[in-house]
């Protein structure tokens, strides 16, 4: 028997990823005109996008609930040694308490707190999956996973703002003149929150590097095993623009691409772009 490692959708890797490292993910619910569809499984972000230049309204996201998280449990529980779970940020979703919740049941269930989402998360699933092939027991990989969430980090650089705006989370006056100016905002996770962190301007192409080469210049505390580029829809220069700036000022073993899943589409919408990466 070995330790499976789960987590939620929100984590944001790709299936070859998932696959390499035997992830099996819960889904989160998007609502849709009053209709919720699992997250990755009944709806894409491209389904999102596409309601959305339709007229329709924003979609929101909503946890996975108690009973899911119990059933995946329950299923999981008898044929592992252990289960760990990595959730979202507590302070983005209620995903964190219902997960404690179902595991309540059953003792060798662990539920972590990445406090983090998207790839950020996603690099705890990653490294929770290496210790569990190493032969690290599950309240030690529990343990190192606390320690580190800290240093994950993880930001997006914005192209546009009206999914922001439509979502209350800017005004129109600051979306208008967002782009009047050509004005990218960076936005940032810090203390199991997400805020405002920088702003560039000029093309977006030429954004992505001035915000990877902040992100990156000069730093000596990075952990240099991968970094995630993690994208809605963008033109593929500014992709090219983030791997050839990363390259340039850090030398990391893997450079992996991920799309941005549904929370990060329903919030942002298309044309974000993120690197997110692992401090010592």
């Amino acid at each position: 028997m070995s330790i499976k490692i789960t987590s939620d959708s929100t984590c944001d890797l790709s299936r070859e990823l998932l696959d390499r490292y035997d992830i099996t993910l819960a889904p989160l619910s998007v609502i849709m005109d009053g209709r919720a569809y699992k997250d990755g499984v009944e709806i894409e972000p491209r389904d999102i996008f596409s309601h959305v230049e339709r007229g329709g309204a924003l979609c929101s996201t909503s946890a996975v609930n108690v009973d899911d998280y119990r059933a995946l449990f329950e299923r999981l529980s008898g044929e592992y040694e252990a289960v760990i779970h990595i959730t979202i940020g507590s302070g983005f979703s209620a995903c964190y308490q219902n997960a404690s919740i179902a595991a309540s049941s059953f003792p060798n269930v662990h539920v972590v707190d990445s406090q983090n989402l998207s790839t950020g998360q996603g690099h705890l699933v990653i490294e929770a999956a290496q210790l569990a092939k190493e032969g690290v027991n599950a309240i030690e990989i529990c343990s190192r996973l606390n320690a580190m969430r800290s240093r994950v980090q993880a930001s997006f650089i914005l192209d546009r703002l009206d999914y922001m705006q439509k979502g209350g989370r800017c005004s129109a006056v600051v979306a208008l003149g967002g782009k009047l100016l050509k004005i990218k905002p960076c936005i940032a996770v810090r203390d199991n929150a997400m805020g405002m962190a920088d702003k560039y301007r000029g093309s977006f192409d030429k954004c992505v590097e001035k915000y990877v080469k902040d992100c990156l210049k000069d730093r000596k505390d990075l952990r240099l095993d991968r970094i995630f580029i993690t994208h809605s829809p963008v033109d593929e220069g500014a992709v090219q623009a983030a791997r050839e700036t990363i390259r340039k000022y850090a030398d990391f073993a893997e450079i992996l691409e991920t799309s941005a899943g549904c929370t990060v589409s329903c919030h942002c919408g298309p044309g974000t772009l993120g690197v997110l990466f692992l401090t010592k």
